[in-house]
Parts: structure tokens; sequence; C-alpha cells
């Protein structure tokens, strides 16, 4: 894709900003007022947490999708998001607030982002993989589908978030911000994908976006705790369409069987993933806890589970990416 590298750099610095912005405005309403018992957090409290980890992970993608998939970008844009989660906590446990820093943590990590970039395409300029015009190799091509299903798997966890009350605004219009970046950086890695670019694939993608937009809105305007068949309409939909648009369409068009196949990993696996991830950091692996206790932030009440949705998402979108990049980036008829 000709504007890979300045799309997703684009895409990069608005997560930035949207992680800025829940760092200085969402999360300050997520924390309760004093220590004592009665006033403990419950379940998915501290969700502005959860979308400021997946506005960091946005930022990976980004960078992977900037690069072309390209396996040095690819490692710096996995070690930036370790870092950047490292750097969250610390900055969570100061409890910046306000439009001043605001402005000066978006600043902030447009500059990290923005030299990262640059010291990056100074160590690559003139290798193939880095131009513009070149096709992605096929260990390329797996990682922006990797990049691709990672996204849209988070999407389903942004789209579908919760809070103990479900009364802020705020909540909403954070995760319909989060979830539709999300939704351009899967479409943008798969599109980056593709052997070779093709109105009929830009077509694809431009309807598939559109359509998964709608299907964000849609989980959100229905009400908590009966979003499920949304949101698993909704990832069939993107990740379907994620293997339309990245795989192989010998003679032309694509091979229908495999995306049937395909079709039916998306309908079934991420639901299934982020189950198999969430039981067992509620019973064996307090991340959650963890977590708030780094960042200074109460303890959730015995009752409910700290868990870490966005963590959940990382782990079943990377499950998925297994399924999904094999089958067909190269023709196997």
């Amino acid at each position: 894709m000709r504007f890979a590298r300045s799309v997703g750099l684009l895409l990069s610095a608005a997560a930035v900003v949207l992680w800025a912005y829940g760092v200085t405005v969402l999360q300050p309403l997520t924390e309760p007022i004093g220590p004592w018992s009665e006033r403990l957090p419950g379940n998915n409290a501290y969700w502005a947490r959860d979308l400021r980890f997946m506005a960091i992970m946005a930022v990976a993608v980004g960078l992977v999708l900037a690069a072309r998939g390209h396996l040095r970008w690819s490692r710096s844009a996995v070690l930036l998001g370790g870092c950047w989660v490292a750097a969250d906590v610390a900055i969570d446990r100061v409890d910046p607030i306000g439009v001043q820093a605001t402005v000066l943590l978006a600043v902030g990590g447009c500059a990290v982002l923005g030299a990262l970039a640059a010291t990056l395409w100074w160590r690559e300029r003139g290798a193939p993989s880095a131009q513009g015009g070149e096709a992605p190799s096929a260990a390329e091509r797996r990682t922006l589908t990797g990049a691709a299903c990672v996204a849209g798997v988070l999407t389903l966890v942004a789209a579908g978030i919760e809070s103990p009350t479900d009364r802020e605004p705020e909540l909403n219009q954070g995760a319909l911000a989060t979830a539709a970046l999300l939704v351009v950086l899967a479409v943008g890695a798969a599109l980056a994908a593709a052997p070779a670019r093709s109105r009929a694939r830009v077509w694809l993608a431009a309807g598939l976006a559109v359509a998964a937009l709608v299907g964000v809105a849609l989980v959100r305007a229905v009400g908590p705790g009966t979003r499920l068949l949304p949101e698993t309409a909704l990832g069939a939909v993107l990740l379907t369409g994620v293997t339309l648009l990245a795989w192989d369409w010998p003679g032309g068009r694509p091979i229908w069987r495999h995306h049937a196949l395909a079709a039916l990993a998306a309908l079934l696996g991420p639901m299934a993933f982020l189950l198999a991830t969430a039981i067992p950091m509620m019973i064996l692996l307090p991340i959650g806890a963890t977590f708030t206790e780094l960042a200074g932030n109460s303890p959730i009440n015995a009752a409910d589970s700290d868990l870490l949705v966005s963590l959940c998402g990382l782990l079943s979108g990377l499950a998925m990416a297994l399924l999904l990049t094999r089958p067909a980036v190269t023709d196997r008829r």
C-alpha cells in the first residue's frame, strides 16, 4: 500500500492523543474518593485503564502498518508498547489532570513516536522492504495480517467495554473512539498485507471499514450485559473481511472455501479465546490487581475481580493471528 507509512504514523499519533486523554481525563473519573471499604470499586471499574492500554497497542499496530510489516520495525513497536505501558503505570501514579497535562503528554508521546520512526527509517533507508513501491514479502504479509487480527479482536473488547454503572457519557465516547481507531488499523493492515493493490480490494476495504464502524456503534447502542451477540457478529464480519483483504486471490478471485473456514473461526474464535484467557486471570493470575497496586489505586473489592480485559484482547488477538495468518498468504490449492 503506497501510503502505508504516512497512514500508519498518523494513526499511531491519533492513538497517542487518545492515550493522553485517557490518562488525564478518563482515569480520574474511575478512581473512588477515599480508601473506605464501602467505597471500594467493583468489576470493570478501571475501564479507562483498559482503553489506554488498547490505545498503546494501537500505537504499536500503527508502527507495524507504517513499516509494512518489516521485522525490525515490528520488534521495535512491540518493545515500545511494553515500555509505554510501564510509563503509563508510573504516570497514573502521579495522577495528572487538566488540559495542560493532556497537551504535555500528547506532545511528548508524539515526540517519542516520531523519534523512533525517524531512527528506524534512517537505519532501514535503501532496503527494498522499506520502499513504498515494493510488494511486501511473505513474512511481512504474515506480520501485517497478524497485526490486523490483533486490532480486530481489540475492536470487540473496546466496543463492548463496561463499567460498574455504565452511566458515564465519557465511557461511550472513549469506547467509540478507541474501537473506531482499531477498526481503521485492522482494515489498513489487512489491505497492506495484500500481495497487490487492486480496485476491488480498495472498495472491499472501504466497505468493510464502514460496516465495522456501524457495527461498533450498534454494539454500544445495546445495553450492558446483552452485547455478546452483536460483538460476535462484529468479530465475524471484521476478521473475515481481514482474510478477504489479506489473502491471495488466485485467478483474480478469492478461494471461497478457505474464507468460509475463516468465517467460522472468526465467528467462534474471539469469544472462545477471550473466555479462555479471562478465567485464568480471574482465578490464578491477578495481573489486573498488580497493575492497580503499582498505579497506587484502590483495590477491587473481594466480591469482584480486577480483570485486565485489554490484555485478554491482546492474547486472544494473537491466538486468532495464529489461525488466520497461515492458510492463504500464498496460494495453497
